[in-house]
């Protein structure tokens, strides 16, 4: 039993997170009160009910409960779909995959940036590549033409000011963080737009054409195939 005072009032808490009946409870805490303050309970005054404190179990926050609450089946790929979602955030690899999306897809339809998306985690899960979407993002970055993301050594700054597009590819990084399918490139490690031919678009196997670019998945050599 839990007795907390307020000035010369006593409020005693009792069926703590059970449920039972106001005359049961009210009859165990005139008995608990009466053995623990014999005479002096009758000096006691009853709380108004505005001073009673109500008990409910306790809320759990885990990082799902803060995320973009969304089941696999309800994703849609169209602006529609994300617009209705809750405005996105997240920790350092959030703003690494979300600055990416901007810079290398903010155009794209939805089903573009998803598929972008769908890339740097491929990357991000395969042992051929870091494994942290900020490293998978940076690799190569200050070494000429070894870059992996254009953007990141074109030489031009990366400052974000289209904030409706930000919000909107934050919403997809959020998307694919918390483990949305990846259903779109088949496995796609590699991507580029239609404008150029890179020498490995003639060695991997194209998985996907999405918007302004094509997908790619690059081929895993095993000790049997070699």
């Amino acid at each position: 039993m839990i007795v907390k005072t307020f000035g010369f009032r006593a409020v005693a808490v009792v069926c703590a997170f059970a449920v039972c009946g106001v005359a049961q409870a009210s009859e165990l805490m005139s008995a608990r009160l009466g053995a623990l303050l014999g005479s002096d309970l009758a000096s006691i005054e009853p709380a108004p009910a505005s001073d009673a404190m109500v008990f409910s179990a306790p809320v759990v926050v885990t990082e799902a409960s803060i995320a973009l609450d969304v089941d696999e089946s309800e994703i849609e790929y169209n602006r529609s779909f994300l617009a209705e979602l809750p405005e996105a955030d997240g920790g350092q690899q959030w703003e690494c995959l979300s600055e990416a999306l901007y810079f290398e897809a903010r155009g794209e339809s939805v089903s573009g940036i998803f598929a972008v998306a769908e890339v740097i985690m491929n990357r991000v899960e395969s042992a051929r590549y870091p494994d942290t979407v900020c490293e998978v993002v940076n690799q190569g970055t200050g070494r000429k033409y070894a870059c992996q993301f254009s953007y990141t050594c074109d030489g031009i700054a990366e400052v974000i000011n289209e904030p409706r597009a930000y919000a909107r590819v934050g919403k997809v990084a959020r998307l694919l963080l918390d483990g949305a399918p990846r259903q779109l490139t088949q496995g796609a490690t590699h991507y580029h737009t239609k404008a150029v031919n890179p020498n490995w678009a003639s060695v991997f196997p194209k998985t996907a054409a999405i918007g302004a670019h094509y997908f790619y998945r690059e081929i895993t050599r095993t000790a049997a195939s070699s």
